[in-house]
């Protein structure tokens, strides 16, 4: 996995400032920390006074806050200091604001951010989509805002419909089309999307064949300078139809090196579809596919997003959608049409109870025949654990989260619009109108419950009185604004400690806003970046969903086992 650095981050609040950094997964438990700054470039000076071994973040109430203030962090090892990490400059004289800011380059609104590390300096920069032009583009920067090239999808994308959109087309409905990762482990992130002819390279090369346009490729692009590295035909099965819109993602199918795996569909007159998935890997010096499978007359229903993690523990990723499961091979392990699963919008794989054993799995409905409306099962197996259901035909239920938000109950609550569940015990908590809305999860504030990210605000269920506080209106920071799908442009763990961050755009498009929690806590956790499952959520966007880790976070939780796993360089 990625060999990421201490992410030390600094925000104003009020007359202090507030600093985080990562714990990574490979430090040892006893590893204490000292925090250092430097004022207007003078000599660094420590600030605690005794070695800093619980929560990895630090409220500094004597910085002079109209000068610059530099801070890094000495992890202390067996009472040894250890070198520092990299400095993170405040401006002085900033703004009381719990965010970052990255200057852009002027253009059209926003889709998606993706996250990786392009120039191997250990942290993470990001990769955007311009989504509203006529001709979509892609735009990649550092993670201080320096600009590195742009990429045109070309004509290809003008087609914007979100069923059957254009050969090149990206951030329309559930489909992507690019993701972001290290897949060679050098250090430094490719970027991987489909082309067709018309598309235009960081280096202002131009893909163009003698093929029609609906004939399409997975190409791989160095992270910075966007010139293509290598490409891969993808499948031709159902080329005669049209396209395929594509959703990407990246896992290890063989538990060691990393695979792209490819979602497509596309539609026949009819309005049925086809449904294909591929896994690709990528060596540095060639793309190839390793398999596809073509769900054809299967019964494998599937739904708005993938996920990629290892459901039965046996440290090689499987491929899931909402209705179905694929080993790492290709092969399908299970089906849920026999438990009268269909369509529906949303699912979650992860460890729900701090007691059962394995991954539990949570998805919602959509105009189920059979009245089914949510279920919950073991993600190993697929066994239906419970299901709640109306007389049929269900309507949609479009929405539902699971989230650690009542610690009366142990485990993970599900929630859509049939009232909170505590999920291990099938425990109704309250009715649906005292629920929060069910749209992501988010670790904020200090304590290890969820907090909820809807649109531009994150919120807190009250279970004493199943009431929703506000915590934060991201939308008064800068002005604030979401994408097409008034979603955040990317949320996850990507600095600091191991509390995650909301990607927001100001509304001319011309920087990022990059939320981060400014609460104190105690708590202490590697950084949720390193743990395998949460690592390949972040890679994956479809319909946005919560991220979730492999083990349990969430009230009375144990501390995480080590998560089995080397560094790249």
């Amino acid at each position: 996995m990625e060999n990421l650095g201490r992410g030390v981050v600094a925000v104003r609040s009020g007359s202090n400032v507030f600093v985080s950094w990562r714990l990574l997964a490979l430090d040892s438990s006893s590893t204490g920390f000292n925090i250092y700054r430097s004022t207007a470039g003078g000599t660094a000076v420590k600030l605690n006074s005794t070695v800093l071994t619980a929560g990895t973040n630090y409220t500094d109430t004597t910085a002079d806050l109209t000068k610059v203030n530099a801070y890094s962090v000495k992890p202390v090892i067996s009472g040894v200091e250890q070198a520092a990490s990299a400095a993170y400059t405040l401006a002085a004289n900033s703004a009381d604001e719990p965010a970052l800011v990255v200057p852009l380059q002027s253009g059209g609104a926003i889709g998606n951010v993706w996250v990786g590390d392009f120039d191997g300096d250990h942290e993470y920069d990001f990769l955007l989509s311009r989504n509203a032009t006529e001709i979509q583009t892609l735009e990649a920067y550092k993670r201080d805002g320096t600009y590195l090239w742009s990429v045109s999808l070309g004509p290809n994308s003008t087609n914007k419909y979100n069923i059957s959109p254009g050969s090149t087309t990206v951030d329309v409905g559930m489909w992507d089309g690019v993701t972001v990762y290290d897949l060679d482990g050098n250090g430094k992130a490719e970027v991987v999307l489909r082309i067709a002819n018309g598309v235009t390279f960081g280096d202002g090369t131009v893909w163009s064949t003698a093929n029609s346009d609906n004939k399409q490729w997975l190409a791989v692009l160095d992270g910075m300078t966007g010139k293509l590295k290598n490409y891969s035909p993808l499948p031709d099965d159902y080329l005669s139809v049209g396209p395929l819109a594509m959703q990407l993602g990246i896992g290890y199918l063989n538990g060691t090196t990393p695979s792209i795996v490819a979602f497509m569909k596309n539609r026949n007159a009819d309005t049925t579809f086809n449904l294909v998935l591929a896994a690709y890997h990528y060596t540095g010096n060639n793309l190839t596919m390793d398999w596809k499978w073509l769900r054809g007359t299967q019964s494998a229903p599937d739904g708005h997003q993938m996920r990629i993690v290892d459901v039965n523990g046996d440290g090689k990723d499987e491929i899931a959608d909402i209705g179905f499961v694929l080993n790492g091979d290709g092969t399908l392990r299970y089906s849920l049409a026999g438990s009268n699963v269909v369509h529906g919008d949303r699912f979650y794989i992860g460890k729900f109870s701090p007691t059962a054993s394995g991954l539990q799995g949570y998805g919602i409905q959509q105009d189920n025949p059979y009245g089914l409306l949510e279920y919950y099962y073991d993600a190993a197996t697929g066994s239906m654990i419970w299901q709640h259901s109306t007389t049929p035909p269900a309507g949609d239920v479009g929405r539902g989260d699971v989230g650690d938000i009542d610690p009366r109950y142990s485990g993970y609550e599900a929630w859509s619009f049939s009232g909170i569940y505590n999920g291990p015990t099938n425990t109704k908590i309250t009715e649906p109108d005292a629920a929060p809305w069910p749209a992501l999860r988010i670790w904020w504030d200090g304590d290890l419950l969820s907090e909820t990210l809807h649109e531009n605000v994150i919120n807190k269920w009250d279970y004493s009185t199943s009431s929703i506080n506000r915590v934060l209106t991201l939308y008064k920071y800068r002005n604030a604004v979401t994408n097409y799908r008034s979603v955040a442009l990317f949320y996850g763990d990507i600095l600091g400690d191991w509390r995650e961050e909301v990607i927001m755009a100001s509304s001319d498009y011309s920087k990022l806003i990059l939320f981060t929690t400014s609460t104190p806590t105690s708590t202490r956790l590697y950084t949720l970046a390193q743990n395998p499952a949460y690592r390949n959520c972040l890679t994956i966007k479809g319909y946005v969903q919560s991220h979730l880790t492999d083990y349990y976070l969430g009230e009375g939780m144990s501390a995480p086992p080590q998560p089995n796993i080397t560094l790249a360089p």
